[in-house]
């Protein structure tokens, strides 16, 4: 006899049922309502590029070095691609190929995949929500984006996410500071974590972000590029702190938020969470950034943008008290049908056609079966036929979720139920 295989979910992958996967729904709902009300139109990418789109944000990042899932296809010759570790590359790349109008807005949704330790709110598939804006440095821009992520989590209902802000400059004034700061690094190389002390000059902003406290200690006195910007560096940046004032969206300067992708100038951003474990940290984030749409074949092109993962926003919600289980859809009606099934089959079938949803049992269950699967189902309302009702033609209508005076059964001809329904609901 052949042994039953039992098949799970790859370590660091999960599954997402129903309901819990409404509140997936809701908060997708939210963030488009959202970004739409904006102009932000959706775009929809592939899953796997050509491994080099993401290579293009940066060789020193964990992300391209150690965490991207790359393989080859069967091709002939085979070509080399990766699963989408983040959002940005691939809506550049699609802009560089399609080349819409600018100022081009997205907004995008799908897993990203990166190959890490597991751990609550990092997962090996995540879901990720974003928006990118490219083809101007207006810095009112800035202010838009961060101002919709911020909208986003205040209409949510999280109101404890602090917004951490920092200027990195651009190619102007940046490699003077970044020299500046390899040489502060230098000199107390042996105090960094062990990774910092062996790569610290492929990207010594890194070592600013670095969580160890080891690298925290000794880059406490290192020189901030927040002091040496150039004068339209300074100048942008004065104008986005202005706005977010102006709109009400309150910020901390955090001189040491550097972001982990290379193609990152200027504003750079996150919003972090009160009250959740040290799993959780930021649970959105992005910035400005030039070079890469020209890195990805277009031309000059600026663009700013931010990603947020559904799980740790979720997360986030759960540890504030937000009552994301409250959102969740149910049907509006349960037919409960003893007489055989047609009846709950054209029913359910005239309750959606007009714009009822509706929800029936199968397998001819019992009248006592039936009235739990109505329950369990979150109908407000059970249409119930047997064989009296079948007979003279009627559907007796009971509220479900009214107080037990009101939970009185009515009968309505079969031509009036949807009328009836529908004045039952409003």
């Amino acid at each position: 006899m052949t042994e039953a295989i039992s098949f799970q979910a790859p370590k660091g992958t999960f599954d997402v049922l129903a309901p819990a996967s409404q509140r997936y729904e809701w908060l997708i709902g939210v963030f488009a309502g959202i970004v739409e009300a904006a102009g932000y139109g959706l775009i929809m990418s592939p899953m796997f590029e050509d491994v080099g789109v993401f290579q293009r944000v940066g060789e020193s990042t964990d992300i391209v070095r150690k965490e991207m899932y790359d393989f080859f296809d069967k091709g002939d010759p085979p070509r080399h691609l990766a699963l989408r570790p983040e959002g940005t590359a691939s809506v550049v790349r699609a802009w560089v190929e399609h080349r819409p109008a600018l100022p081009f807005k997205a907004w995008y949704l799908g897993p990203s995949f990166r190959y890490e330790a597991p751990q609550a709110g990092r997962y090996r598939q995540h879901h990720q929500l974003g928006v990118e804006a490219l083809g101007t440095e207006d810095p009112d821009l800035d202010v838009e984006v961060i101002g919709l992520l911020a909208r986003f989590y205040a209409t949510l209902g999280l109101t404890r996410v602090a917004c951490d802000l920092n200027s990195i400059g651009d190619d102007v004034c940046r490699p003077a500071y970044r020299a500046e700061l390899e040489a502060f690094i230098e000199a107390r190389a042996d105090q960094l974590c062990d990774e910092h002390r062996e790569r610290y000059r492929d990207n010594p902003l890194r070592v600013l972000d670095c969580k160890n406290a080891a690298c925290r200690e000794a880059t406490a006195g290192a020189p901030r590029q927040v002091d040496q910007l150039c004068e339209p560096c300074a100048t942008h940046f004065e104008r986005v702190k202005a706005g977010l004032s102006a709109i009400g969206v309150s910020f901390n300067i955090n001189w040491r938020l550097v972001r982990g992708l290379d193609y990152y100038t200027r504003t750079v951003f996150e919003f972090v969470p009160e009250a959740v474990g040290s799993a959780q940290t930021a649970v959105g984030a992005g910035g400005r950034y030039g070079g890469l749409v020209e890195s990805l074949g277009g031309p000059p092109t600026p663009g700013i943008g931010f990603g947020c993962g559904i799980e740790r926003v979720l997360l986030a919600c759960d540890a504030q008290g937000v009552d994301t289980a409250a959102t969740a859809r149910t049907v509006d009606v349960f037919v409960v049908d003893t007489t055989g099934g047609e009846v709950a089959r054209d029913l359910t079938h005239d309750l959606r056609a007009a714009g009822i949803s509706a929800d029936r049992a199968w397998d001819q269950r019992s009248f006592k079966a039936q009235f739990k699967a109505a329950d369990r189902s979150g109908a407000k309302v059970a249409l119930v036929v047997g064989s009296d009702e079948a007979d003279r033609g009627v559907v007796a209508i009971k509220a479900l979720r009214s107080d037990d005076r009101d939970r009185s059964q009515t009968e309505v001809a079969r031509p009036a139920v949807i009328q009836h329904v529908r004045n039952l609901l409003q």
